[in-house]
């Protein structure tokens, strides 16, 4: 199976889970069904990101990033860069950004999809215009005592959070119901 069938497999055995998800779905098949070859930043007006939504054992923290475009706490992930394995895109990008050494996968099936829009911004000196993610979001675990260090030229700090940190008024607005929907399907598997 090539990288492009690989990840349309993906999205089609994914269920999902709610209004959202299901609109989603559609727009990320549509998409991909055009022949765009979403697995790559080439591809400007959308491509594929995986995330890594890292929990503690008891499910009360997640671990996230303080990132430094946005300039908020994030959770963690990825670019594809061609790569149709989502699921080994979130763990080596989990890996990456916190070097947490216990991460273990929760499941290997993803626990959500989402479509992002990502505003225009600067990265190392260079202008990236407006643009979608089709994001896959995988559920790992990691004890909340392993050291962590942070990636400086994409984040200042790492660090568990509870869900009151993550919904706070400092958060992306954006980014709140897709972080409350995280943390509900969290304590659910």
């Amino acid at each position: 199976m090539t990288p492009v069938e690989t990840v349309r497999k993906i999205i089609s055995d994914y269920t999902p889970q709610d209004e959202r998800e299901i609109k989603d779905k559609e727009l990320i098949q549509r998409y991909l069904s055009e022949g765009h070859d979403a697995l790559l930043r080439t591809d400007v007006v959308g491509h594929f990101t995986a995330s890594a939504w890292i929990t503690d054992p008891t499910r009360t923290m997640v671990l996230m990033a303080f990132h430094n475009i946005y300039k908020h706490w994030a959770w963690i992930g990825g670019h594809a860069d061609g790569d149709g394995d989502l699921f080994a895109v979130a763990g080596r990008e989990a890996v990456e950004e916190t070097s947490v050494p216990d991460l273990k996968p929760v499941s290997t099936d993803p626990v959500s999809i989402e479509v992002l829009g990502v505003t225009s911004h600067i990265k190392r000196g260079e202008v990236v215009s407006a643009h979608l993610h089709f994001n896959v979001t995988y559920l790992f675990e990691a004890d909340p005592n392993s050291p962590v260090f942070i990636k400086e030229d994409e984040n200042s700090a790492v660090g568990w959070r509870t869900s009151d940190q993550i919904l706070s008024p400092e958060s992306e607005p954006e980014m709140i119901p897709i972080y409350t929907k995280l943390l509900d399907r969290m304590k659910k598997l």
